[in-house]
């Protein structure tokens, strides 16, 4: 619901004096109904994106050329100088994870709930500006203790702007990440010669982010059953109990994670084992296409 409020707030302040009244309240009435239908959606395991990952029919391609590939994009978009480009980049890989990763659409846009809400505050902040006095070219504004809040039209091209290249750079870590296993991802950094306690330090936090996320959940719903969220002042000391207790139960897990690590010969490395993969024709035009029309954009100043 919070998505959904802000989605018709920015839109409707982003395009005001631009589109007739009307057919922006159509549009933003949309949007935001969009934004709540989607939003409904929730997922019973933390670890969602490792599922769909292992699902996911680009899952067999070259993760380096996939790596490689989403960083450039993600350079070319932050690079671009109109927002076209990235909201093309946006729908294009979006389309390419769902289409041709195999992620439902549904699952898509709940996985860019997170970012969405971030994004759309991050809008307001830059669309809206207090002013002592009335500006004449503002599009919107209202009285608001002693001067005005306004949006003006070069605030709405900056946002405008700001928002696009986000969305593409977005759309870029989301393929990357939807596409291609965490301990493929490593074999890349390891043979780009990211020093080896990044490496590690990377595998330990991304697995135990998800098993505190668990606990944590667990630690809840054990909470919930017992009446511990009944009344503001019993919540209150029950939250405190729970992450208190959260927090022992990471150190606990730490201590039994390097004693299980040591009696398996650990000598200071994490070993994974990757498949190599073949660089297909299918996965070189999927991301040449939009490679190729990023840097013509990009180039022509587009």
């Amino acid at each position: 619901m919070t998505a959904a409020i802000l989605a018709a707030v920015v839109l409707f302040s982003l395009f005001a004096g631009q589109l007739p009244v009307l057919w922006l309240t159509v549009v933003c009435l949309l949007t935001a109904l969009a934004f709540w239908l989607l939003g409904r959606h929730h997922h019973d395991s933390v670890l969602v994106i490792d599922v769909y990952v292992r699902r996911s029919r680009l899952c067999k391609e070259n993760a380096a050329y996939k790596a490689g590939a989403s960083a450039i994009l993600l350079i070319l978009c932050i690079c671009s100088q109109s927002p076209w480009p990235p909201l093309c980049l946006f729908c294009f890989l979006s389309v390419l994870t769902v289409a041709a990763g195999g992620v439902g659409l549904r699952e898509y846009a709940s996985l860019l709930g997170l970012p969405a809400v971030f994004l759309l505050l991050s809008g307001l902040t830059l669309l809206w500006d207090f002013y002592a006095e009335l500006p004449q070219q503002a599009a919107l504004a209202f009285p608001f203790f002693g001067g005005w809040l306004a949006v003006l039209p070069a605030s709405q091209s900056l946002t405008a702007l700001v928002l696009s290249r986000a969305l593409g750079a977005v759309s870029c870590l989301y393929f990357l990440s939807l596409s291609t296993p965490m301990p493929e991802l490593l074999s890349v950094l390891r043979r780009i010669h990211v020093p080896a306690v990044v490496v590690e330090l990377a595998v330990l936090i991304y697995r135990y982010i998800f098993i505190l996320l668990l606990t944590c959940r667990n630690m809840k719903d054990s909470a919930a059953s017992r009446l511990g969220y009944k009344g503001l002042r019993r919540s209150l000391r029950t939250t405190g109990l729970v992450y208190g207790g959260l927090l022992a139960n990471s150190f606990r897990r730490a201590g039994a994670c390097f004693d299980a690590m040591e009696s398996r010969c650990y000598t200071g490395q994490i070993a994974f084992l990757t498949e190599k993969r073949k660089l297909t024709a299918k996965i070189v035009l999927m991301l040449g296409a939009p490679l190729a029309g990023m840097a013509g954009c990009v180039f022509l100043g587009l």
